[in-house]
Formats: structure tokens, C-alpha cells, sequence
């Protein structure tokens, strides 16, 4: 008796995940061609510049003749440039300065206006406005308020004070830019600890409240212990970002007086489009990139471990 076999596919799986992918590719297609505008706009805006900044940091950068190969020659030119250790020790001044004069603002706004029984929402909206001012506007005013005739140097001289050079002095100049972006900053900040402080259990202040605990012992107890994670993960943010500052510093005084608000951003903008070096900018790129990339490692263990 003849008994007919049926042939055996060697490697059924692949077959079967292959049509497990056409169906879940049928399923979410539309879904697919949305998403797919913005992962290209971010692969050439964002994942490209990043690898050709690496690549050109090994280059000498020539529209004109064409690129060469130079190895680390870029790297050797700016570990001897003085600017970059000046600027290093600038940019580590800027952080420290944002941090002590600007990081706790927007909490203690945010812990004053939870505390509001009344007017909290316009509280809200009054803190937030300087956020909403346009750059030109926003230096232009407080070079108006710096200035040796402003509003600052008029009331110190009726008080009998000497007046401040705040822009032309090395001393005030970076202290001066912190203090104008703290105050046109911080409102947004406010806005993410309102919303923490907000969505902790109004019966904690109830209970804390019968048991007579005043204002300062709810914010200690209650408060910040509940926004902790939160607090830690604004400070590594503010740390990226403020390691990137150049904006003001470069609008305000191009990194003057005498190199004073020279920032480690802004040396790789003068590097690339005054000097026209690319290589030696890209190199510098790199080399924050590395830095910023360990912090944003950071941030990310961080809000990974807030979220379980």
C-alpha cells in the first residue's frame, strides 16, 4: 500500500512571522505613513547633522577645494586654543550662577501660588507673562535697565550708592545675563511644579491641618518630599540646557567684556562662522555632545526610576 507524504517545510517560522509582520503592517499602515513625515524630518534635521559632525571633526572643511582628512588635528587645535579653557570655566560659572539664582525661583513661585486661598489663577498668568516676550524686545529692555542712566544706576545713585557698569563690567556682565533670563524664564518651570504640587492629595493638608502642622511643615512633610523626583529631574534638564547657552550671551555682549560671558556654545559659533573653521567646531560639537549625552543618560534612569 502507497502512502503519500506531504513535504515538510524546512524553516516554517520565518513564513509565519513574515505574515504575522503583513498583517500588523495592514493593520497599522495609515498610522505608519503619519508617523513617517516626522521620522524623516528628524533623521535629516537632527541624526544626520549629529554622524556628519562626527565625520567633520576628523576634516579640514573646504567648500572651495574640498574636504581633507586631517585625523585629530581639530581636536589638538582646540585643546591648545586658551579661548576653550575660558570658555569651559565661563560656561561652568553660567551653570553655577542659573542654578543658584534661578533653579529654586520657579519652586518657591509654585509653592507660593498653591498656598493662594484667592486670585490663584491670575497669580498663574502674571508669573508666566516674561516667558511670552519676544527675544528683541526682552534685550532691549534690559539693556535699557542696565544702562548707566536706567532704572537700577538712577535709584542706587539717589540712595547714595556708587553705580554698576553691569554690561561692561567683568564682574556683573555674566551675573547680569543670568538675572534677565531667571526672570524671563522661570515662568514655565512654575508651571510643571504647579502641576506636580497640584495633583498631590488634598486630603494629606487636611489631615496635616487637623493635627496643627502650619505652612512651612506642610512644604517640608508633604510638598517637597512629593516633588522630589521631580525637582532632581529639572535640575539635570536645567543642566543641559544651560550647558548650551549662547543666545543671550552673544545678543547681549558677544561674549564680552574681556571674554567674560564667552560660553563653551558660543566659541563653537565663532568658531564655525566667524573663523569659518568647521572642523575645529565640529570637533568642539563633539566633545559636548559626549558630555550631554552622558546627562541625558542620566535624565533618562531618572524618569524611568520615577515612573516605576
Amino acid at each position: 500500500m502507497n502512502q503519500s507524504t506531504m513535504p515538510i517545510d524546512p524553516h516554517p517560522m520565518p513564513v509565519k512571522l513574515k505574515s504575522r509582520f503583513m498583517v500588523q503592517l495592514r493593520k497599522h499602515f495609515w498610522g505608519y505613513m503619519f508617523l513617517l513625515p516626522a521620522v524623516v524630518i528628524f533623521f535629516l534635521f537632527l541624526w544626520m547633522p549629529i554622524v556628519k559632525g562626527f565625520v567633520y571633526s576628523f576634516y579640514h572643511v573646504d567648500f572651495v577645494k574640498g574636504d581633507s582628512f586631517v585625523g585629530f588635528d581639530n581636536y589638538r587645535t582646540i585643546l591648545q586654543d586658551e579661548e576653550l579653557w575660558i570658555s569651559v570655566k565661563n560656561t561652568l560659572y553660567y551653570i553655577l550662577l542659573c542654578i543658584a539664582m534661578g533653579f529654586w525661583v520657579p519652586i518657591l513661585f509654585a509653592i507660593a501660588i498653591s498656598e493662594l486661598k484667592r486670585f490663584q489663577g491670575l497669580a498663574r498668568v502674571a508669573a508666566y507673562l516674561p516667558n511670552v516676550i519676544p527675544v528683541v524686545v526682552l534685550y532691549g529692555l534690559w539693556r535699557w535697565i542696565y544702562d548707566p542712566v536706567g532704572p537700577i544706576n538712577a535709584t542706587i545713585t539717589q540712595l547714595g550708592g556708587n553705580m554698576i557698569s553691569f554690561m561692561t563690567d567683568t564682574k556683573w556682565s555674566m551675573f547680569s545675563i543670568v538675572l534677565m533670563e531667571t526672570w524671563q524664564q522661570f515662568g514655565s518651570a512654575m508651571l510643571i511644579y504647579l502641576a506636580a504640587i497640584m495633583s498631590i492629595p488634598r486630603d494629606w493638608y487636611e489631615a496635616a491641618e487637623i493635627d496643627g502642622a502650619g505652612v512651612w511643615h506642610r512644604i517640608k512633610y508633604i510638598t517637597l518630599p512629593s516633588i522630589r523626583n521631580l525637582i532632581i529631574l529639572m535640575l539635570i534638564l536645567q543642566l543641559i540646557a544651560t550647558s548650551q547657552g549662547f543666545q543671550s550671551q552673544r545678543a547681549m555682549l558677544d561674549g564680552g567684556p574681556n571674554n567674560a560671558t564667552l560660553t563653551y556654545a558660543l566659541l563653537i559659533v565663532k568658531y564655525a562662522f566667524t573663523r569659518l573653521d568647521y572642523g575645529a567646531a565640529s570637533a568642539l560639537g563633539v566633545l559636548l555632545f559626549v558630555v550631554l549625552g552622558g546627562l541625558a543618560f542620566l535624565q533618562y534612569r531618572l524618569s524611568n526610576k520615577e515612573e516605576n
